[in-house]
């Protein structure tokens, strides 16, 4: 076992993001202010004379008789122009690039997420639950979609990418909640996951390789741990003359190569018709004379038919799946099989998976918010009673630093893996110096 020599990337202080707001002497009395001009503005509109007229004679008269500097002013009308012409204290978090994932779980409990962590927002807040609710409804009204008693759950993309979930009583006992994963338009490529010290150089190598070669790999990993990153990465290492088609829920993979087709599900409409799954565009997707077929994430049925492309001549296929690690992986895989319906024997759909998977890939955020691919696997066989994995490159964490900062290194095992006579076979000879020779 070889130890992988790993460079750290230097994180910003994140609590440098958090606004003036928590400095300001007459917090209560904007907060106060606040509520009184919205309610006022909602309650006293007038459609005859322009918005902007009406905002700036409501936070004038509101002014009157407290001493506020200009920097509190200027907050106070800022607030007032998102909510009118923004989404409120949504507004600049969904236009900070830095901010990857918003949640708000109470009017006055809102966290996000930087560089990885989850932090507490202590300085935005609304105003109460139907605020939360309102703006909400701003959001996904241009999509055509509402959220209200009849219709308590919405699911929906964003414009930009972005995946809201909402969610308000009864079925939430807590008030309205709303998730935001905001989609980033620079997609990472090898050097930034080199950069970051998700991987090594030996083995983005190894990877580069492995997709060059066609190999069939499965990323796995928990929500936020950087999957769908991972796979448009791999994804881009795929060749310029392959027509490659992309299927996902939401369009958040972004290929350089000239020859590609991108396919995306449908939700049901108000009359519950008219949805198209993964599975469908999985299947449909093997009419098209794909040479490669990249999935955003499998988590049911179509789990079948991705393997049953994987085992007739559909080699390099890709996806991405919910799980804690590779052998939970394969687990899962098994199961959504048999979500498929079809009566097949476990053993069968043990060797059907052991012959269509090359490599599992594991990758999951640390506790100190950084991404690390924690486990490079290949599937080496069936055993009659389990699927046998061997692990060719891993993360072993060893301690906590003072910091926060976790602290490990990559290992690479002492073994020629077995997918590397089928690498050497496609001509992708480009990493004999990691492993040496066949052993």
């Amino acid at each position: 076992m070889k130890k992988l020599v790993e460079e750290f990337d230097i994180k910003k202080d994140i609590t440098s993001y958090q606004s003036d707001y928590n400095t300001f002497a007459n917090k209560d009395i904007l907060d106060e202010l606040r509520v009184k001009i919205i309610e006022n503005l909602i309650e006293h509109n007038n459609p005859s004379i322009p918005i902007k007229q009406q905002v700036k004679s409501e936070v004038q008269s509101a002014i009157e008789g407290y001493n506020l500097s200009n920097i509190e002013v200027n907050y106070l009308y800022n607030l007032i122009n998102n909510e009118i012409n923004g989404y409120g204290p949504l507004t600049e978090l969904l236009e900070d690039p830095a901010v990857t994932e918003i949640m708000v779980n109470k009017k006055d409990d809102i966290y996000i997420e930087i560089d990885g962590k989850i932090i507490k927002d202590d300085s935005i807040s609304f105003i109460n639950d139907s605020h939360i609710v309102r703006t909400i409804q701003r959001i996904i009204q241009p999509l055509g979609r509402t959220i209200d008693i009849s219709h308590p759950m919405v699911d929906a993309r964003l414009p930009d990418g972005s995946r809201l979930n909402a969610i308000i009583p009864p079925l939430s006992l807590t008030g309205p909640i709303l998730t935001i994963r905001k989609f980033r338009a620079e997609i990472a490529n090898v050097d930034d996951i080199l950069r970051n010290g998700t991987v090594t150089p030996y083995m983005a190598r190894f990877l580069e390789a492995a997709v060059a070669a066609k190999l069939n790999i499965i990323i796995c990993g928990g929500t936020g741990s950087g999957k769908t990153t991972l796979l448009n990465v791999l994804s881009n290492f795929i060749s310029n003359h392959d027509r490659i088609i992309t299927i996902e829920d939401a369009a958040e993979l972004k290929l350089g190569q000239e020859h590609v087709i991108s396919l995306e599900t449908r939700m049901k409409n108000y009359e519950g018709s008219g949805e198209i799954t993964i599975k469908d565009l999985v299947i449909n997707s093997l009419r098209m004379r794909p040479d490669r077929i990249v999935v955003g994430e499998v988590r049911g049925p179509e789990a079948f038919d991705m393997m049953q492309a994987m085992n007739t001549g559909h080699d390099g296929g890709m996806t991405t799946m919910h799980a804690n690690s590779p052998e939970d992986a394969l687990n899962r895989l098994e199961a959504m099989i048999l979500m498929a319906g079809m009566e097949i024997p476990i053993d069968a759909i043990r060797e059907y998976i052991a012959s269509a998977i090359h490599l599992v890939i594991n990758v999951e955020r640390l506790s100190d918010g950084r991404r690390k691919v924690t486990s490079i696997s290949e599937i080496v066989g069936y055993n009659g009673k389990q699927i046998e994995l061997k692990e060719i490159f891993a993360f072993n964490q060893t301690g906590v630093a003072e910091n926060g900062e976790i602290i490990g290194e990559f290992v690479l095992y002492d073994y020629t893996p077995k997918v590397y006579k089928k690498i050497k076979k496609m001509g992708c000879d480009t990493i004999k110096d990691i492993f040496g020779g066949e052993k």
